[in-house]
């Protein structure tokens, strides 16, 4: 049994927080569906594999999306406004590494694999994926060493019912 490690809290409020590699630990056994996140207008095409996407509110539907603050991917998100959360099914797991930076693949090479089209946004929707959600940025903040970005969303594509990707235990599983 791991042990419930704290370390000092960085804020100085004398509260302990949780120690970074017990906290990754914990969240490495949380599962999540895989998604593909992709952007694309002025300032490039561009897109990342995540697993920080949720729901933020159905009236107006939007959803939240987090992104490391060093990563390409999010200059160029962030500078065109726009994204698409693209829900990866089972058989996409290629793709989830591949955006997640795991082949060597960079930028628009990346988007040499998969069927892709537009949206509303312009934003590149994956014709394989589960779902895609079109979104126009709303709120954009750095929380730490990410960006919290929410979308309003704009469109919806729903794709074919099949088994999702979900990330757990540092493995790709089907659900």
């Amino acid at each position: 049994m791991l042990n419930s490690q704290a370390s000092p809290d960085s804020a100085g409020t004398g509260a302990a927080s949780p120690d970074a590699v017990l906290f990754r630990e914990g969240m490495s056994r949380v599962a999540a569906a895989v998604h593909v996140v992709t952007t694309d207008g002025a300032a490039g095409r561009a897109g990342f594999t995540a697993t920080a996407v949720t729901t933020v509110t159905d009236s107006p539907p939007s959803l939240l999306v987090c992104v490391n603050t060093a990563s390409r991917s999010a200059q160029a998100l962030l500078a065109n406004k726009v994204f698409c959360v693209n829900t990866l099914g089972a058989e996409d797991q290629a793709l989830a590494d591949i955006f997640a930076g795991r082949t060597g693949l960079q930028g628009q090479e990346r988007f040499a694999r998969g069927e892709w089209e537009k949206l509303d946004t312009g934003s590149p929707a994956l014709t394989t994926s589960l779902v895609s959600f079109d979104c126009r940025i709303t709120e954009a903040r750095i929380v730490a060493t990410h960006h919290v970005i929410i979308g309003e969303i704009v469109r919806i594509r729903l794709g074919e019912r099949k088994p999702t990707l979900v990330y757990q235990g540092r493995h790709y599983q089907k659900l």
